[in-house]
């Protein structure tokens, strides 16, 4: 009796109410609240200033031109600031990186996910992660180097820039972010699953097409979304390799600039800090904001619409 007594007493003891254990469940608590709120304030302190800085931009610049115009000549005595030559330089290199990086990578990770073997995928996905700690400057100047002239034996008149050269790197080059966070997506849907896809005669080819991608769209459609804003953002490429000519085309086959390299170019030069040419880097930086922002919008409506079919 007098053991159990104690023993009970011991368990009480350990199961009551600590206030230096609940000291610690407070700060640990606290510290992951002060990291979480620490990437959120750091979004929101962006977006202000951004925004801060595009208002004063469009002060001396009516928005209805910025959105219109078909010149971007900012830094010309005859000045223009229409974006579009901007925008239709980014939007092109970034749907050729994403027609070679998507299929590829969801064929990558279909593969390593439903058929490949233990000792493929592990040396596999470290080569894939590998190629994705690359210097982006490597890729700008394996473009100009490589595949430019690669390309101009296929396409003669192909110039020395073009949007296709450096959309045709850049889907390389994130290749291993939609192939490696679709895998995961892949790999965490319940086995279960696949078994009873198994059961009712389907082949493997099936299961992985039929069942398992549709589970895992959620995962799948972030690693899209990521991809395509990783293109969008991409600087050193495009710099480098696509001519960092400011010309309103949807041909990959000409020169062009993009958002990004243009604010590269800026920043790299001697215009005062104030002025309205230097304010145009805020509004391009704001509008590219923009951009990324309607892609994660739309990526989230087709997850929500896929998740309600399924």
């Amino acid at each position: 009796m007098i053991k159990k007594s104690l023993s009970k007493t011991e368990e009480s003891g350990r199961l009551g109410y600590s206030h230096r254990r609940h000291l610690h469940e407070r700060l640990i608590e606290i510290t992951l609240f002060l990291t979480a709120f620490f990437s959120v304030a750091v979004t929101l302190a962006i977006v202000v200033m951004l925004a801060k800085e595009s208002f004063v931009f469009f002060q001396h610049v009516s928005i209805l031109d910025f959105l219109t115009d078909t010149q971007w000549t900012p830094l010309f005595d005859d000045a223009h600031y229409g974006i579009r030559p901007l925008i239709s330089g980014t939007l092109v290199s970034s749907l050729i990186a994403s027609v070679i990086a998507i299929p590829l990578g969801t064929v990558i990770a279909i593969y390593l996910s439903e058929f490949a073997s233990f000792s493929v995928r592990e040396i596999a996905k470290p080569f894939l992660e590998l190629l994705g700690g690359v210097p982006t400057v490597v890729y700008g100047y394996f473009a100009l180097l490589f595949i430019t002239p690669l390309l101009q034996k296929i396409f003669p008149e192909l110039p020395g820039f073009s949007l296709l050269s450096a959309g045709l790197v850049m889907g390389l080059m994130i290749i291993p972010y939609i192939s490696s966070m679709s895998e995961d997506a892949m790999r965490a849907v319940p086995m279960s699953l696949r078994e009873g896809s198994y059961a009712m005669g389907a082949t493997s080819f099936q299961t992985a097409i039929r069942v398992v991608m549709p589970s895992a769209f959620s995962g799948i459609a972030a690693a899209y979304i990521l991809g395509i804003s990783r293109a969008v953002g991409e600087t050193m490429v495009v710099a480098i390799a696509a001519g960092m000519q400011p010309n309103l085309t949807w041909n990959p086959m000409e020169p062009a600039a993009t958002i990004t390299a243009y604010i590269v170019q800026v920043s790299l030069g001697d215009l005062p800090h104030g002025s309205i040419g230097y304010q145009t880097i805020f509004a391009a930086g704001f509008t590219l904001l923009l951009i990324t922002l309607v892609f994660n919008i739309i990526g989230h409506i087709l997850r929500e619409r896929y998740r309600q079919i399924y």
